[in-house]
C-alpha cells in the first residue's frame, strides 16, 4: 500500500533521465527540457516556488489535442459508423479513469514534482500529467508528432479496443448520443464547486435547448456530469443502455 511521506519532497529526475523516460514511453526526443519539466509539475509544488509554473495550462491543451487525436483515429477506423457510435467509443477512451490508468502504467508519479506532504490523489496527478505531456509535445513539434506519439505509444499499447467496444455505455455518452441523433442542443454546466480539506465536491446540471434538466454532484466534474446525465435520462424516460 502506498504511503505518503510526512515531509515535503521534490520528486524529479536528472535531465538525461527525463529525456530517456520520455523517449522510451512517448517515442519523442525532447528539446525544451523546461517545458516538459513544467508538464510534470503539479500546482501543489509550483505554488511554493515563485517563478515556477504548474502544468495546468499544458493539461488543458493536451486534453484538447488528445480529444482531436482520438476523434481523428476513430473517424478513419470506423467509416461505416455514425457520429453517435463514434461519440460513445471516444467517451470510453478519453475520460479521467482511462487516462489515470494509463498514467499509472507509465509510472508517472515517479517523475512528477508535487508536494508529497499533502493528501493528493496520485491517480489524478498522473492522468493530468499525461495530458500535459501531450500538450508539450504539441507545442514543441506540432499535431502530427503528438498524434504519432499518442497512437503508437499510448493508444496501441494500453487500450484494448475489444474491451472498450464491449463495455457498458455511460450515462453521459447515452445522453450525448440521444441529443445528436435528435439534433437537440445539449450542454453541461458546473454550477458550484466547494473544497473541504482538499476534497472537492462539484455540482453540475444538464441543459437541453437552454432549459435545465438533471442535476448531479461528484468529487470530479466528470462524476458530477455523469450523475446529472443519469437524472436527465430518467426524467426523459430514456433507457440508459441505449446504443
Amino acid at each position: 500500500m502506498f504511503r505518503l511521506p510526512k515531509f515535503f519532497k521534490k520528486k524529479t529526475q536528472p535531465k538525461k533521465g527525463l529525456e530517456a523516460y520520455l523517449f522510451k514511453n512517448f517515442g519523442y526526443h525532447i528539446k525544451n527540457i523546461p517545458l516538459f519539466t513544467q508538464a510534470l509539475t503539479h500546482k501543489s509544488y509550483s505554488n511554493t516556488k515563485p517563478g515556477i509554473e504548474s502544468n495546468e495550462r499544458l493539461e488543458y491543451l493536451g486534453d484538447t489535442v488528445i480529444d482531436l487525436i482520438v476523434a481523428d483515429y476513430l473517424y478513419a477506423s470506423f467509416p461505416a459508423k455514425d457520429e453517435g457510435y463514434l461519440t460513445m467509443v471516444k467517451a470510453k477512451i478519453v475520460n479521467r479513469k482511462m487516462l489515470a490508468y494509463i498514467g499509472g502504467e507509465l509510472e508517472l508519479r515517479n517523475h512528477i514534482n508535487y508536494d508529497a506532504g499533502r493528501s493528493i490523489r496520485l491517480e489524478t496527478l498522473e492522468g493530468n500529467a499525461l495530458e500535459a505531456i501531450v500538450g508539450a509535445i504539441y507545442l514543441e513539434a506540432g499535431y502530427n508528432q503528438s498524434k504519432k506519439s499518442f497512437l503508437n505509444f499510448i493508444l496501441e499499447k494500453y487500450i484494448d479496443f475489444d474491451d472498450v467496444l464491449t463495455q457498458e455505455i455511460d450515462f453521459k455518452s447515452t445522453l450525448l448520443i440521444w441529443a445528436q441523433k435528435n439534433k437537440i442542443g445539449l450542454k453541461f454546466v458546473i454550477t458550484d464547486d466547494a473544497c473541504k480539506e482538499n476534497d472537492f465536491m462539484y455540482s453540475a446540471k444538464a441543459s437541453i435547448n437552454g432549459k435545465d434538466w438533471g442535476q448531479g454532484k461528484g468529487k470530479s466534474k466528470k462524476e458530477a456530469e455523469q450523475h446529472a446525465s443519469k437524472e436527465t435520462l430518467q426524467l426523459l424516460g430514456i433507457d440508459a443502455s441505449l446504443r
